[in-house]
């Protein structure tokens, strides 16, 4: 791409350093986007590098996922690909998109579209384009309606997503009312992006999001989670999720987060609990140590969404919300069942919220070795996100109480570690197995064997681990206390 690519001759200068990573990230891609190009323009079809791909070759964060688009319709398509592509899928075919992939990229080509949208449920309904300039007009934003034809690396920008890059900023090439209109997912989607890409939203398109946020009703669970999910996991999902609250967008699809601005926490008064739950998302982020840990940010989100239905005042004034994370992590399941979450996902993060006040008062010394033993049991192999879930829940601005609250959760993390070298923390079960339990009892399987597995179980947590002798002797005295031996 050369600098005569650039809209205006004034911007030359402020858009060198996009044009050199676009450069250099279409390099790397070239010999197989060119070598795809041509066999497209052999076979009479044109083919543009396009949307999301361009921009984030100007970004300098082009991945590997290409995606392209063409005149030629999917059959068409298939007949360029056959005998080059390595391997092809056409799970997107009702959408004019095949799949293919060559030298480790993963390449996407879709038939020009000039796509409309059914009035009732707002999903895409295909049809087909018959040129570049209106495939780019019906995109999303601006950012993402500019393209690269291939093989020439001819650059189209009609919509100034190029300004828009330098500008950090998030358009639409349209009005965002006719552009919303089209897809009331949009509207999610810019707040996804200012996440991903920690650009601001146009006054504009900010305007157009709080006026037309009731048309999110409109769209699908499944497609809500999906850009949830995203935003959730972007660069800076502080900056989407306040989008999400201040245009009202929250509201339609997750109101416990609109829910928290009202409330106040009590352990750091000069905030809301709706500020606190942001600084405690941003820690969990930083907490992460490679990629987006979405468990842990959900559970960051919903660890306080029990407050508002559980404050109670005291004839002094003192505010408490007793009992909050059982109802937190009640309305989190119910929540995340609502958006179509995987049950697997749903339990992760219920468990984590319903955990997450569970150290408090460890501090104070009464914990026995017990009670670290049901700590590390309950948690399970969510434990590594609980101790980053509980460090990131403390945002007190009071040096003093912060020092101590860390002081405090490194030595239970010292103390588990301690036990686990001593003990086998890792799987908290019975000294006996129930083969044992049935042999010794004379009992075949049944609830019997399940009440008294239970039982050593608990003495497990309660004394830790006992000898085969020692199991042997209680779980006969138990056997004899239910009346089952004599």
């Amino acid at each position: 791409m050369s600098e005569a690519s650039a809209p205006h001759a004034a911007d030359r200068r402020e858009l060198t350093a996009a044009q050199r990573n676009a450069v250099a990230e279409l390099l790397r891609v070239s010999p197989v986007a060119d070598e795809l190009g041509r066999r497209f323009v052999r076979a009479g079809h044109e083919l543009h590098l396009v949307g999301g791909s361009v921009r984030d070759a100007l970004l300098g964060r082009l991945g590997d996922d290409l995606d392209f688009c063409t005149d030629a319709h999917p059959d068409e398509t298939l007949r360029v690909l056959k005998g080059w592509a390595e391997s092809i899928w056409e799970t997107g075919r009702e959408f004019g998109t095949i799949g293919a992939q060559r030298d480790g990229l993963r390449l996407e080509i879709t038939t020009f579209r000039a796509e409309s949208y059914d009035q009732v449920s707002r999903n895409p309904v295909v049809v087909y384009g018959t040129s570049l300039d209106e495939d780019l007009k019906r995109r999303d934003f601006t950012i993402n309606a500019m393209a690269v034809s291939l093989p020439e690396h001819r650059f189209t920008d009609p919509h100034g997503g190029l300004d828009d890059i330098s500008a950090r900023m998030i358009r639409t090439p349209s009005t965002p009312g006719e552009s919303f209109g089209d897809d009331p997912l949009r509207m999610l989607r810019a707040a996804r992006f200012a996440a991903q890409l920690r650009f601001a939203v146009h006054p504009d398109v900010h305007r157009a999001m709080s006026e037309m946020s009731a048309d999110l009703d409109r769209i699908t669970a499944e497609r809500i989670r999906d850009e949830f999910t995203k935003l959730l996991c972007g660069a800076d999902p502080i900056t989407g999720l306040r989008l999400l609250v201040d245009t009202g967008l929250a509201e339609r699809f997750l109101p416990e987060l609109t829910g928290l601005k009202l409330e106040i926490d009590e352990h750091a008064q000069h905030k809301d609990v709706y500020e606190h739950t942001l600084t405690v998302v941003e820690n969990a982020v930083s907490y992460e140590e490679e990629g987006c840990d979405f468990i842990l940010r959900m559970a960051a989100l919903m660890h306080d969404v029990g407050k508002p239905a559980t404050k109670a005042a005291a004839p002094d004034g003192r505010v408490s919300f007793h009992h909050h994370e059982v109802v937190g992590a009640r309305l989190t399941k119910a929540r995340m069942k609502a958006m179509r979450y995987p049950k697997e996902v749903i339990a992760k993060v219920t468990a984590l919220v319903a955990l997450h006040l569970r150290f408090y008062g460890y501090g104070r010394g009464e914990w026995t070795d017990s009670a670290v033993r049901r700590y590390v049991a309950d948690a399970g192999d969510l434990l590594p996100r609980l101790h980053k879930l509980t460090r990131s829940d403390c945002t007190t601005r009071n040096r003093r109480k912060a020092a101590q609250l860390a002081a405090d959760y490194d030595a239970l993390e010292d103390r588990i570690a301690r036990i686990a070298a001593e003990e086998d923390l890792a799987r908290v079960r019975p000294d006996l197995d129930g083969n044992a339990i049935m042999e010794l009892l004379g009992v075949p399987p049944g609830p019997v064997v399940g009440r008294a597995w239970k039982h050593l179980k608990e003495q497990r947590l309660e004394h830790g681990p006992l000898d085969r002798d020692a199991a042997e002797v209680e779980l006969l005295r138990w056997a004899r206390a239910e009346g089952l031996v004599e």
